[in-house]
């Protein structure tokens, strides 16, 4: 018989699938740091591969559970709308790593290690604030976690200004500027996109609140 555990259980399975859909941006994240700290960059691309797959078979299973489910765990703008922002954070962070292979040996002397810890931070971040999803809505966590994030991406602004002025002043191979400029532009976005799975958790937090 079909029963409301059953209707509800299928609506619940979406925290999980969320909850991993987050710790595979949270992968990627961490394979970013990974890549502008070791030499040998073979095996940390494979571990983009990985989790890029991962993420992108969550966004469609997500998809197709909110089609094939009566009762969803949230209402279901709320589920696509973090569906997609999640997505987001590993497409931008691939961005950063396949540019960065190409032009890395240009790059010596330039810090990414920073940027990288950062952003790897910020994912964690939204791995906490999915993980709460499922224990009430609290406001008072939710916003915290909010803030941090807000902090976090404030911080990357900062970042993305700090190291022009030293470039500029060196007198720097031109090419080498825009290159730079490029992937801190890409790191900048990928925490933008952290903060926007933040604010969609936020929305969702106070609209039920």
């Amino acid at each position: 018989m079909f029963s409301l555990q059953t209707m509800f259980g299928k609506g619940d399975r979406f925290y999980g699938l969320l909850e991993e859909s987050a710790e595979a941006a949270r992968e990627s994240a961490r394979a970013m740091h990974e890549l502008v700290t070791r030499s040998d960059r073979a095996p940390v691309m494979a571990a983009f591969s990985t989790a890029r797959a991962r993420e992108k078979a969550l966004h469609r299973q997500i998809g197709e559970e909110l089609v094939n489910t009566f009762v969803t765990a949230l209402d279901r703008e709320d589920i696509e709308a973090l569906n997609s922002a999640l997505y987001k954070i590993p497409k931008s962070i691939d961005k950063f790593a396949e540019r960065y292979v190409i032009v890395a040996d240009r790059l010596h002397g330039i810090d990414f290690d920073q940027r990288a810890a950062l952003l790897e931070q910020s994912a964690s971040v939204v791995v906490q604030m999915i993980g709460e999803l499922r224990k009430g809505l609290k406001i008072d966590r939710v916003k915290k976690l909010r803030d941090s994030l807000n902090a976090l991406e404030s911080e990357a602004d900062r970042l993305l200004l700090e190291p022009y002025r030293t470039l500029y002043a060196e007198g720097s191979d031109p090419l080498r500027v825009m290159l730079a400029k490029d992937l801190f532009e890409l790191f900048e976005k990928a925490v933008d996109k952290c903060r926007d799975v933040g604010n969609v958790v936020y929305s969702i937090v106070l609209k039920n609140s």
